[in-house]
């Protein structure tokens, strides 16, 4: 199959070095955060990759939704924690998410069906569907 998209980003040096793509437009340091051992810094993590990558794309999920089903509304917003939790099965550690949406002009009843839409539809949704917990909450 003919990928839609497809991106390459390169990592040197695990949770304490950097990530970039190959033709670097994309270049970011990494350091393990303060409350798992590393130093307070500036420098991005693994989980706010992760959490800015799955609510940008669930919000684009969520818009689309939306324009499909012809639903008039001003302006949505998902925020995304990522947390880490241990792993009781194999003593590591696992991923958990809060996705809080916010749709403005819409009542509660249509943000709700709209948002489930939305985690149907949304590619990061669907990878790591039952793998990983994901908590919805429409605000």
């Amino acid at each position: 199959m003919k990928p839609l998209y497809e991106t390459t980003i390169i990592n040197t040096g695990g949770r304490n070095g950097e990530v970039h793509s190959p033709d670097n437009i994309f270049n970011l340091d990494v350091e393990k955060p303060a409350a798992l051992g590393g130093n307070a810094t500036t420098a991005t993590n693994p989980e706010q990759l992760f959490a800015a990558g799955y609510s940008a794309c669930f919000n684009s999920a969520l818009e689309l939704m939306l324009e499909q089903g012809k639903v008039d509304f001003e302006s949505s917003e998902v925020t995304a924690t990522v947390s880490l939790y241990p792993d009781k099965e194999d003593k590591g550690v696992k991923l958990g998410v809060v996705l809080e949406v916010s749709i403005a002009g819409v009542d509660r009843e249509t943000a709700e069906e709209y948002v489930n839409k939305a985690h149907h539809y949304c590619p990061y949704s669907k990878a790591i569907s039952g793998n990983v917990e994901v908590e919805l909450t429409v605000k």
